[in-house]
C-alpha cells in the first residue's frame, strides 16, 4: 500500500504545478520576491513607503455552486475568472488597488490539464485586476470530492492610502447613484438558478435568441473585475463617495452597506434595460420581482456615489474604460436603507 493507491497522486502533484506555472508567471508584479514553489509568496512592500498611512484591505471568497456548471460543460478556464474577481472587487469597492492573490483547490481526483486550466483562469483574473498571483494550494481528497469535482476559493490583499478609502463617511443628500453593468449572473444565486434551468448539458447547449447564445455559454460568464473602471474615475479626478459590490443579497442587502446613517439609496429601476437572463429567470421560475433584487444583481454589478456635480464626468470616465453605466438614482435623506421604485 502506498499514498497513489489510496488515491493521492503525488506525481500528478508536480505535473499540475509544472503546467501552472506559465499562467503565474504571466501576473509578476515587479513587487514579487521569488518564484512559485516556496511555502510562502513574498511580495515588496517598498514601493508604497511614499503614502502617508499604508493600510492593507483583504477580500477572501469562492466561485459556490456556479462551479456545477463548470462540471456539466467541462468547461474550467473561466471560473479562476469568479474566483479572483468576488475578491479584487471588494478590495477594489473599498478604494483599494489589488497587490496579489492567492488560490485554494480541492479536488477528488488531480488531473494536472484541469488543474492547469482552472489556473489559467485565475492568471486571467489576475492580469485584469492588476493582481500577482503569488501562490496557492491543491488539495486532493479522495472520498471527500467526487473524482470529477472540485471547489475553488481564494483571497486578495491590496493597498490604500486611509485617506483615500471609500467609506461613505461624505456622503450627502442629492449625490448621485451610479450603476455599472454587469456580465451577467456573475457568481451568486446559483442554488437557485440550479433548481430553475435544467442542469443537463443538452439544455445548456442550446441556442437561445434573447440572450444571444446558449443558455450554458451565459451562465458560465465570468464575473466582470471591476478594478480598472474605478481607477478610471478616480484618475478622472473624482471622488467616489461612496461603493457596493452587488453580489449575494442583490440590491437589498448590499446598497445599505455603502451607507452612513441618516441617507438613503432612492433607486429608479427604470433607469436601465434589465438583461435577459435575469427576466428568463424570474419567468421561468416564477420568482417575485423583490426576491429577484434581493438575490440577484439584475445587471449592475458595482453602485457608485459621487457628487452631481461630478456625475456626468464619471459616466464618460467608466464610457472611455469601456464600460456601460447609468444614473440610478440619488442619496436621500432618511433611515438607512433603499427605495426601489
Amino acid at each position: 500500500m502506498d499514498y497513489k493507491n489510496s488515491g493521492v497522486d503525488i506525481e500528478a502533484g508536480y505535473k499540475a504545478v509544472e503546467l501552472m506555472k506559465k499562467h503565474v508567471a504571466s501576473t509578476v508584479r515587479k513587487e514579487v520576491l521569488g518564484g512559485i514553489g516556496g511555502f510562502s509568496g513574498a511580495f515588496s512592500m517598498k514601493g508604497f513607503m511614499g503614502m502617508k498611512e499604508p493600510t492593507l484591505l483583504s477580500g477572501t471568497d469562492g466561485v459556490g455552486t456556479k462551479l456545477k456548471l463548470a462540471f456539466i460543460l467541462d468547461k474550467h478556464d473561466t471560473v479562476g475568472i469568479d474566483c479572483v474577481a468576488m475578491c479584487v472587487n471588494d478590495v477594489a469597492c473599498a478604494g483599494g488597488e489589488p497587490l496579489f492573490f492567492l488560490d485554494y483547490i480541492a479536488c477528488g481526483k488531480n488531473v494536472p490539464e484541469r488543474i492547469a486550466e482552472i489556473v489559467g483562469g485565475v492568471a486571467e483574473g489576475c492580469r485584469q485586476a492588476g493582481a500577482a498571483l503569488i501562490g496557492g494550494e491543491t488539495a486532493e481528497m479522495p472520498g471527500f470530492y467526487p473524482v470529477d469535482e472540485y471547489d475553488l476559493a481564494g483571497f486578495a490583499v491590496g493597498i490604500a492610502d486611509r485617506a483615500e478609502m471609500i467609506t461613505g463617511e461624505d456622503l450627502k443628500e442629492k449625490d448621485v447613484l451610479i450603476g455599472i453593468a454587469s456580465s451577467g449572473i456573475h457568481s451568486n444565486g446559483y442554488s437557485l438558478v440550479r433548481k430553475v434551468f435544467p442542469m443537463e448539458k443538452a439544455a445548456l447547449s442550446k441556442y437561445c435568441e434573447s440572450l444571444g447564445m446558449t443558455l450554458g455559454e451565459k451562465l458560465i460568464t465570468p464575473t466582470k473585475i471591476y478594478v480598472k473602471a474605478l481607477r478610471s474615475v478616480k484618475e478622472a479626478g473624482i471622488k467616489v463617495k461612496a461603493c457596493s459590490h452587488i453580489t449575494g443579497g442583490g440590491f437589498y442587502e448590499n446598497i445599505p452597506r455603502m451607507l452612513k446613517e441618516g441617507t438613503l439609496a432612492h433607486i429608479n429601476k427604470n433607469s436601465y434595460e434589465v438583461p435577459a437572463i435575469f427576466k428568463m429567470l424570474a419567468k421561468d421560475g416564477n420568482i417575485e420581482e423583490k426576491v429577484m433584487y434581493n438575490t440577484y444583481n439584475m445587471g449592475i454589478g458595482m453602485v457608485i456615489a459621487v457628487d452631481a456635480a461630478d456625475a456626468d464626468k464619471a459616466l464618460a470616465a467608466l464610457k472611455n474604460a469601456g464600460e456601460e453605466a447609468f444614473i440610478l438614482g440619488e442619496i436621500e435623506k432618511g433611515e438607512k436603507g433603499i427605495i426601489l421604485n
